[in-house]
């Protein structure tokens, strides 16, 4: 293992993190922010912030005392998704989800053993996107955004990662969930030579640990940076940004033999849909 320079490689990504974070954060402040307003400490009328987005969805209102209550909220229109199944609506985009899960899971036993025997040809790219530093990365996000943001005062930036937090918990709670029934054995985890056709209801019985499908790295930072994208839209490079962090992190799943292509297609659409279409839905 190469300890010392995938290290520092780690030491700069999370700089990197943190930087675009306090970036954001500034442009914010720049633009139009207001430092004498209060910070949010109860819900408030909802006004729209041009320079950010101008609209309901990217503009949602948000504070730590309202947060329980909006997570309840969530949580009760995710699980009674299947309700607005039944009446004719959204079948399109969740038969999109579920056709190409389903043809990634077909094609799962020939993309998994490619990248698990080519891993010594990636493992300094393993090393830099080990588990742990990814998750400090993801969590390293709002983190940066809530103290850059009550540093300037900035109330539009602290909802920013107030929301971006009840979007990681939102896509957790599911992607556990999933975790638990599916109990899918992880590439990492097939015998040499074992079989990549049967590994649903085959791996470990802890969903924090020995099941696969979905990838819970996926669902988090794609719910992250679907709030970030959105509340940043109208600066054209942020969604890129974010975005292409989102993808880095997630492909790094695969090529460490941590999740099949369709484990993180699923986190991914999981934490997206969860975030766009629930967390940032006006109030």
């Amino acid at each position: 293992m190469h300890q010392s320079c995938p290290m520092n490689r780690t030491h700069s990504r999370l700089a990197v993190s943190l930087i675009i974070c306090i970036g954001v954060g500034g442009l914010n402040h720049a633009a139009a922010q207001d430092p004498s307003q209060n910070l949010p400490d109860a819900p408030s009328e909802i006004t729209f912030h041009p320079h950010h987005g101008g609209d309901p969805a990217s503009d949602r209102q948000v504070s730590w005392r309202s947060l329980p209550g909006d997570f309840l909220h969530d949580q009760k229109e995710i699980w009674t998704f299947p309700l607005q199944l039944a009446k004719g609506k959204h079948w399109i985009p969740t038969a999109a989800i579920v056709g190409s899960t389903a043809v990634l899971i077909a094609t799962d036993k020939n993309t998994a053993p490619y990248f698990r025997n080519h891993q010594g040809q990636l493992d300094d790219l393993n090393d830099t996107f080990n588990s742990y530093l990814t998750t400090g990365e993801v969590i390293a996000v709002p983190a940066a955004l809530l103290i850059a943001g009550y540093e300037r005062q900035d109330d539009y930036q602290i909802q920013t990662a107030i929301l971006a937090g009840e979007a990681y918990a939102d896509s957790a709670i599911v992607d556990l969930a999933m975790k638990a029934v599916t109990r899918r054995k992880r590439p990492i985890d097939v015998p040499v030579n074992g079989s990549f056709s049967n590994t649903f209801f085959a791996g470990g019985q802890s969903p924090f640990k020995g099941s696969s499908f979905p990838s819970g790295h996926a669902a988090a930072v794609f719910s992250v940076a679907t709030v970030v994208a959105n509340r940043y839209h109208n600066h054209r490079w942020a969604p890129i940004l974010a975005y292409g962090f989102a993808s880095a992190i997630s492909f790094s799943r695969i090529t460490t033999s941590a999740h099949y292509a369709s484990d993180v297609f699923m986190g991914a659409a999981l934490g997206y849909t969860i975030t766009k279409y629930a967390v940032l839905q006006p109030r």
